[in-house]
């Protein structure tokens, strides 16, 4: 088939996707082989679409896919069968470099373990993503200063980790997240370091930030915070096992 008619097949499958799904996932698989003929079923068919501004929490105990899944969604891996749209591209066939360029556009990452750079500022460490993409020193600047002030840390733009609170640290982290303006936020069991007076803060800040129009998805293995989220979907052995709204929402 040729190169052109590639492009307008792939045009025409996103030009069917509603306007408003931000994640199309349609019957996603993904096999890792183990040696000796050996090979794990991580993900087995799983479809799924998230719509703009929507807050979803993905749950599942340990070995359940939830960490594969996050890991497809997120463009840090590539699905042995299935398909993937991400804010209306399919992704799910691009190469390592193509991925890393969407990663860095369209994905704003949140890790439990907040992955600063120690001797960096919380201004530099903001300003990373942008730094990566080549955007001209002063632009960047002012939109990690912005990034920094909407969590609320305009007067810590200077500060080291060790010089944060966990909190705090975990706010650096939202607002290098938010710096690209990216299509999702992608947060990963992000008050597992925290206690659970900072982690209830930080999941308020995430209720501001869906509040401005963000869309988050959320993966845990933590009921009481799923519950923050409005929809949460359950992955077992692969598969989706639930996807319902959270009790938050039948109250």
């Amino acid at each position: 088939m040729a190169l052109n008619s590639i492009i307008t097949e792939s045009s025409a499958q996103a030009a069917t996707l509603p306007a408003d799904d931000v994640i199309v996932v349609e019957d996603l698989w993904r096999t890792y082989d183990m040696g000796s003929e050996q090979q794990v079923q991580a993900l087995r068919g799983v479809s799924l679409r998230i719509r703009h501004n929507e807050y979803v929490a993905i749950m599942g105990p340990s070995g359940s896919g939830k960490s594969t899944l996050m890991n497809l969604i997120g463009c840090l891996d590539t699905p042995s069968k299935g398909r993937y749209w991400l804010n209306g591209q399919l992704v799910s066939d691009l190469d390592d470099d193509q991925l890393a360029r969407i990663r860095n556009k369209e994905i704003g990452f949140v890790f439990q373990t907040f992955n600063l750079l120690a001797r960096a500022t919380s201004l530099h460490n903001v300003e990373l993503p942008l730094i990566y993409n080549g955007t001209p020193a002063a632009q960047r600047i002012e939109r990690a200063k912005q990034s920094l002030t909407s969590v609320g840390l305009e007067s810590r733009m200077m500060h080291k980790p060790n010089e944060l609170s966990g909190g705090q640290r975990q706010r650096v982290a939202i607002a290098r997240a938010l710096v690209n303006n990216p299509s999702i936020i992608l947060a990963d069991e992000p008050t597992g370091n925290l206690d659970s007076k900072t982690g209830n803060e930080i999941m308020t800040l995430f209720d501001q930030l869906h509040a401005r129009g963000n869309t988050i998805v959320l993966v845990t293995h933590e009921p009481d915070i799923a519950e923050f989220a409005h929809r949460v979907v359950m992955i077992r052995d692969g598969q989706i096992f639930s996807d319902e709204p959270s009790r938050r929402l039948r109250r």
